[in-house]
């Protein structure tokens, strides 16, 4: 079939040779018989319609893929179910990659494992021991989901750049050390904080104690207290920041622009009587005390019935982020909002 489109990127990838350099010596050119053109503009695309496959080949799989990041996961009542379940897996996809010419390094696999007990699984003669966290995407994810370890690598990479700039403040304007807390040190936690948001008090406590003292090296003020730096500088904490964050993420599902598993973690239910507010999340049922209660998408209901009508009424996206830029959530019900009653514990 004559098809020009096709011809077209059959001739950006054909015939495509290449040679390796060292100091003065090279070596010869050498066709490319499989991959794509590194640093192009196509190649991630055509490098994604390439990988694609891999989901049609393997429907019973629960696999997660980013680019060329692919985890297959597991969930069962017992530890021999899940290890079958993703050495089976891990197996069928490394012959997949096999057959496709790319290639998998099982001795780089990783295993993490809600488990106290370390355990071990051979895949292709490579023996794997399960770990207490790994990075995925850039974040850190640990065995319990605290989120413990990720938190304190952002805290140890935001108190670093902190410290530089409490050296280098004394030579710097006041819209220049702004430019840099809000650049290289506050953004540490813009990354998908809605994974790792609700944490405990003790991390969000860590924090704020680095975010306290970036703001008085802006400002210069050692004497205000952290929520009169806060109003001097007209901004919120970073955990306020974050639920502002979880809230436009709703936004968006219930104007129809958020990604599909946006949609199948917050699901949006419709009533057929009229309400005040006639599109809400769908609230999910937790039938234990404490597990479930710090869930994303436990707390995502309540946490949206406490944004102002105004800003739930809006139907454009930019017009509800300038808004929701000023609220405050009052009452939030997470852990870490939670007030300290002497007595009594937090309520």
């Amino acid at each position: 079939m004559d098809i020009p489109s096709l011809k077209y990127i059959k001739s950006y990838l054909y015939q495509r040779k290449q040679k390796f350099r060292i100091n003065n010596t090279s070596s010869t050119w050498t066709d490319i018989l499989f991959g794509v053109p590194q640093g192009s503009i196509l190649g991630p695309l055509i490098f994604n319609i390439f990988i694609c496959d891999l989901f049609l080949f393997f429907p019973d799989i629960n696999i997660v893929g980013y680019a060329d990041d692919n985890t297959p996961y597991s969930l069962g009542q017992n530890e021999d179910q899940v290890l079958n379940e993703i050495k089976s897996a891990s197996e069928n996809l490394l012959s997949w990659f096999q057959d496709n010419y790319m290639k998998m390094n099982p001795d780089k696999f990783h295993l993490l494992l809600s488990n106290r007990k370390e355990l071990k699984i051979n895949i292709c003669n490579e023996t794997i021991s399960s770990s207490k966290h790994e990075k995925l995407l850039g974040v850190t994810i640990d065995s319990k989901l605290s989120f413990e370890e990720h938190i304190n690598n952002l805290c140890k990479k935001a108190s670093q750049k902190v410290n530089a700039l409490a050296r280098l403040a004394s030579l710097m304007s006041f819209d220049q050390r702004k430019l840099i807390l809000n650049s290289f040190i506050t953004t540490h936690f813009s990354y998908c904080p809605l994974v790792w948001m609700f944490h405990s008090r003790h991390l969000n406590n860590k924090i704020n104690a680095i975010h306290e003292r970036a703001l008085r090296i802006i400002y210069q003020d050692y004497k205000s207290s952290f929520q009169e730096l806060l109003n001097k500088d007209n901004s919120p904490t970073v955990h306020q920041r974050n639920l502002q964050k979880l809230v436009t993420e709703l936004f968006k599902i219930k104007i129809g622009e958020a990604p599909e598993i946006m949609n199948e973690i917050f699901q949006i239910e419709e009533r057929p009587y009229n309400l005040r507010n006639e599109v809400f999340v769908k609230r999910h049922n937790v039938r234990t005390v404490r597990y479930g209660t710090e869930a994303v998408s436990f707390l995502a209901p309540k946490i949206w019935d406490l944004v102002p009508e105004d800003c739930k009424n809006e139907t454009d996206l930019i017009a509800f982020k300038e808004k929701i830029k000023n609220w405050i959530p009052d009452s939030c019900p997470c852990r870490i909002c939670k007030k300290y009653v002497q007595n009594l514990g937090f309520l």
